[in-house]
C-alpha cells in the first residue's frame, strides 16, 4: 500500500515509538502502587497510554479510590523510572536506520510528545538523537494535549510544511486520534496498545515497527 500523497516531512511521537519508555512508566508504577498496598493493573494502565498527566491523572485517582495521594504516588512513580532512565532506556527497533533514511531523502522531522523537554534530553540525549530533530513540542509549549491535534499542527508549522504532508507516527490511540484529526498521513506503530478497527479508519498503515516505515518511505522515493 502506497502513501495517499509525497511525505515532505515526518512528525514522530517519543514514548512507545522511539523509546521504549512505556515498559519502564508500567513498571515504575507498578512498583509505587505496590508501596501503597494496591496493584497496577494493565489495563488500567492502557487506558493513559498516550495522555498528559492532566487527563491521566484522573484515571489513577478512579482507580485508587478515596483517600488516594496522588502527590505521593508520582513522585514514587517518577523516582522509579529515574532510576531506570539513569541505567539507560533503549531505542526501539529501527529508530537509527529510519532517521539515517530521512537524511538520505532530505525530508525534515519533529517530535510532538506529551513528555516535558527535560523528558526528551534525557530519553533522547544518551543516544546522542537531539540533533536529528528539527523542533520538540513538548507538553511544556503545549495548550491543549493529544488527542487534540494542537501537537502535530505546532510541529507542522515548525517543520514550515502542510500537515497534509507530513507523515505521523504514533504508537497510542490518543497519539493516532490527535495527527489524524490535524489531517496528517497517519502510521501506527504499535506498543502497549493493539490496533482498533478505529485507528484502522484514522490511519493510512498500521506498520510493524519502523523498519517497515523506513521502506515504505524509501518506496515513495524510488517510485
Amino acid at each position: 500500500m502506497n502513501l495517499p500523497r509525497q511525505v515532505k516531512a515526518v512528525v514522530f511521537d517519543m514514548d512507545g515509538l522511539l523509546v521504549d519508555t512505556e515498559t519502564v512508566v508500567f513498571a515504575a508504577m507498578r512498583q509505587a502502587a505496590g508501596e501503597i498496598g494496591g496493584e497496577m493493573p494493565f489495563q488500567t494502565f492502557q487506558r493513559m497510554v498516550g495522555l498528559p498527566h492532566a487527563a491521566s491523572d484522573p484515571i489513577l485517582v478512579e482507580h485508587f479510590g478515596k483517600g488516594f495521594d496522588l502527590a505521593a504516588y508520582s513522585a514514587s512513580v517518577s523516582r522509579y523510572f529515574r532510576a531506570e532512565l539513569a541505567a539507560g532506556i533503549a531505542l526501539k527497533a529501527g529508530v537509527v536506520e529510519i532517521l539515517d533514511a530521512l537524511d538520505a531523502l532530505d525530508l525534515p522531522r519533529a517530535i510532538a510528545t506529551s513528555s516535558s523537554r527535560e523528558a526528551v534530553e534525557q530519553s533522547l540525549g544518551p543516544h546522542g538523537l537531539l540533533d536529528r530533530f528539527g523542533a520538540f513540542i513538548t507538553r511544556d509549549v503545549q495548550g491543549r494535549g493529544k488527542p487534540h491535534p494542537e501537537p502535530f499542527l505546532r510541529a507542522a508549522a515548525a517543520l514550515c510544511v502542510a500537515p497534509q504532508d507530513c507523515l505521523a507516527l504514533e504508537d497510542s490511540h490518543n497519539g493516532v486520534r490527535s495527527a489524524s484529526a490535524a489531517e496528517m498521513m497517519t502510521v501506527m506503530v504499535p506498543d502497549m496498545l493493539d490496533p482498533t478497527e478505529e485507528m484502522r479508519t484514522l490511519t493510512v498503515r498500521i506498520a510493524r515497527d519502523l523498519h517497515e516505515v523506513r521502506e515504505l518511505l524509501e518506496g515513495q522515493r524510488r517510485g
